[in-house]
């Protein structure tokens, strides 16, 4: 634990990103990383910011999930190369994540995404995992019932 959350103290951007992810695999035992990970929400590179909201997601749980969504919702916006990383986990998230189905929408609406790397397979992952996500976190259409006037007829 000393030398991860160190990593997070480092100067070098992916060597904070690579120690958030370690310590987001580690779960709750990792709790001593929370305030740190809480911190770096605020990091200038939006990727530190996303992998640190992942890990505190991991860690702290639905107690973080404000903070996080709205870490993961800015740097989406902010630089649609992270969405891939974002849409991950929101789908983690589940339920808590339903606050990203305009954004969701919206990036699905497009006929190019930024994505890891602009590249065809990831944009295709992107796609998959966020309309799987929509499926399963907008609410059911309400049903229709028939009229009485059509049933006359």
């Amino acid at each position: 634990m000393p030398l991860l959350l160190g990593l997070l103290d480092d100067r070098i951007t992916f060597r904070i990103s690579d120690g958030a992810d370690v310590l987001g695999e580690i779960g709750p035992p990792a709790s001593a990383a929370v305030p740190r990970l809480r911190e770096l929400l605020t990091h200038d590179y939006e990727w530190v910011r996303v992998h640190c909201a992942a890990a505190l997601w991991e860690i702290g749980g639905e107690t973080e999930a404000p903070a996080v969504l709205e870490t993961l919702l800015q740097a989406m916006t902010q630089n649609p190369a992270t969405a891939n990383h974002v849409v991950t986990c929101l789908d983690r998230m589940g339920p808590l994540a339903a606050p990203a189905l305009p954004l969701l929408r919206e990036q699905l609406a497009q006929p190019r995404r930024g994505g890891r790397f602009q590249n065809i397979t990831h944009d295709e992952e992107l796609q998959r995992v966020s309309r799987t996500l929509i499926n399963r976190l907008a609410p059911p259409a309400p049903a229709v019932s028939p009229s009485w006037t059509a049933c006359r007829r």
